[in-house]
């Protein structure tokens, strides 16, 4: 797409240091710059792993994620 810059959110600690490693390989390896945004503190408990655990598992993801994203987990699931 000729992108040099990717954003990336963050919710907690443990996602800076992460993210920090993988923006700097990233740099190293293509230039590519990283711009970290974070999170609202309303949202910062939201983590995909837990929406498509709750969605497989039946319940409602109204709210935790837009409308697009819970109609595509619906058709997958």
């Amino acid at each position: 797409m000729g992108a040099d810059t990717v954003v990336k959110g963050l919710r907690t600690v443990e996602d800076y240091e992460y993210e920090t490693q993988m923006a700097q390989m990233n740099h190293q390896l293509t230039g590519m710059e990283t711009l970290f945004v974070p999170t609202r503190p309303e949202y910062g408990f939201i983590s995909s792993s837990l929406v498509k655990e709750v969605a497989r598992l039946g319940g409602s993801v109204v709210g935790l994620v837009p409308d697009v994203v819970e109609k595509a987990l619906k058709e997958k699931l």
